[in-house]
């Protein structure tokens, strides 16, 4: 869909969309004025996402009119209200939708960027597969031109970099397992070379060499070749300036392995790699947006599969950190992965911060549901820092605590931890999990994004399926704190 930002309206639209702040059907202009009496009767007052459609001859032809709710008009409304815009148009039989904003107060350049990512985010769906659509379930929305005597255009390059990586981390997540597997996904990701980021691969042999026997063991029962792949981008001036790492946990698909999951429901462990789709968009939007910041992010691609050779219940591996890891449960798998490229990343590239992000545990659906995403951290600054990004750009983090208590949980009798720490504080145990492969003075976030980075109802920005969750939050992340 193309975004275009113009003085005047368009004479080619075939919907004429008037932008309405909360009690504001007064500020229309003349010419739909009298839809204010309409509208009321529907009860419509502006309030954010809400829409009144009628039909109108303008200028000798029939056009469609719209009044869309922008509540306060403030950047989170405006955005909401492009995406409610997108979502009531993308398959309606509209072309082109010009929308004005006499009506919504005073707007910035910035609220019109705004509303343009939210229709820009609204519009991405995964069709590549259905082949008997009929014509009405066919999207027909081209073009959405946005009137103002705003100068966008600055605010919108930005904004539209971070679209490209949400719209890459949606990608990845959605496609099937077959489609991506550790090798495909590195070579999904080869396209970000065009835009300067260097790719640094890793495989088996490698990984074996270097001592990673947590993230093997969890490979081993695969014909799917586990990857390590690691995207840096460089936006400073130093080449050797301190990156920000970023990890995130790429199991392209769970089965469970041995501990295997129930049979239903377990298609969608094809998302299992979201942590690692959060990590690619958002090399992407950086290196679009060309971020003044040294990134580096991290994935670790491992497929879980149950054969022959898949590691069982009970089996001791030795991480590349040397702790040796008593399997309990081999669905636990994700922090066995996370642990190694974790220490494989500060030996490589010595950061200060670190964040980890992962579908990790169920148990984090079960304490928030599909609201927020939850953070673990040993530093309260980078904490709040994060927790400040994510309520900016929409995506959502809840802090859980750690402590000595919970990491009790996981020693095991005959290793130097086991990876589960049973059913109580699955999440909590999980991340000190994590945290005992964290060098002594590296600042660590841990986000288990697993209730967020799928969803199985139309979102705020989203449709059914892949959200692109996370790569907001640390685009904002890196803006606020690795730019400023």
């Amino acid at each position: 869909m193309d975004i275009r930002f113009a003085a005047t309206r368009s004479a080619d639209s075939d919907t004429n969309v008037y932008a309405v702040m909360t009690n504001g059907l007064g500020l229309l202009p003349g010419a739909v004025a009298d839809m204010a009496g309409a509208a009321g009767l529907a009860r419509f007052a502006g309030e954010c996402v809400t829409i009144v459609e009628s039909y109108a001859s303008i200028d000798g032809q029939a056009r469609r009119v719209l009044l869309l709710g922008v509540g306060g008009a403030n950047d989170a409304d405006m955005e909401m209200a492009g995406a409610a815009l997108t979502a009531k148009l993308l398959t309606s039989g509209a072309k082109q939708a010009s929308v004005s904003f006499e009506a919504a107060g005073p707007v910035t350049a910035n609220g019109i960027s705004r509303f343009a990512l939210g229709a820009e985010l609204r519009s991405w769906r995964i069709d590549k597969y259905r082949t008997k659509l009929s014509e009405k379930q066919k999207p027909t929305l081209e073009i959405i031109e946005l009137v103002s005597g705003a100068d966008c255009g600055a605010e919108w390059a930005r904004l539209s970099a971070v679209a490209q990586g949400v719209r890459f981390a949606r990608e990845l997540v959605a496609e099937p397992a077959n489609i991506i597997y550790p090798e495909s996904f590195v070579e999904r990701c080869r396209a970000l070379e065009e835009l300067g980021v260097k790719l640094t691969i890793l495989d088996e042999s490698e990984m074996a060499a270097l001592g990673m026997g947590a993230l093997l063991g969890v490979a081993q029962g695969s014909v799917r070749k586990p990857r390590i792949l690691a995207m840096e981008w460089n936006g400073t001036d130093n080449a050797d300036a301190t990156p920000l790492v970023l990890v995130g946990k790429g199991v392209t698909f769970d089965s469970g392995g041995i501990s295997i999951k129930p049979a239903a429901g377990m298609e969608d462990m094809k998302w299992d790699m979201g942590g690692a789709g959060a990590v690619a968009g958002t090399m992407r939007a950086l290196a679009a947006r060309k971020a003044k910041a040294r990134v580096v992010g991290i994935c670790g691609l491992v497929e879980n599969m149950p054969d022959g050779n898949a590691q069982r219940p009970g089996d001791v591996v030795t991480s590349m950190s040397g702790q040796t890891i008593e399997v309990i449960n081999t669905d636990a798998e994700g922090r066995l992965v996370l642990c190694d490229v974790i220490t494989w990343a500060q030996q490589t590239y010595k950061p200060e911060t670190l964040i980890d992000l992962a579908t990790l545990t169920g148990a984090m659906i079960v304490a928030l549901g599909n609201e927020h995403a939850g953070l673990f951290s040993n530093d309260d600054t980078l904490a709040d820092a994060l927790l400040s990004a994510g309520k900016a750009a929409g995506d959502p983090l809840w802090r859980f605590p750690l402590g000595d208590a919970y990491d009790k949980q996981i020693d095991s009798p005959i290793a130097d931890m086991k990876n589960t720490g049973g059913r109580f504080a699955g999440s909590i145990t999980a991340a000190q999990f994590i945290k005992r492969f964290v060098n002594e003075g590296v600042k660590w976030a841990h986000l288990d994004i697993a209730g967020m980075v799928w969803a199985d109802k139309p979102g705020g920005t989203w449709d059914k399926g892949a959200t692109g969750y996370g790569v907001r939050l640390l685009d904002r992340f890196v803006a606020d704190r690795f730019e400023s």
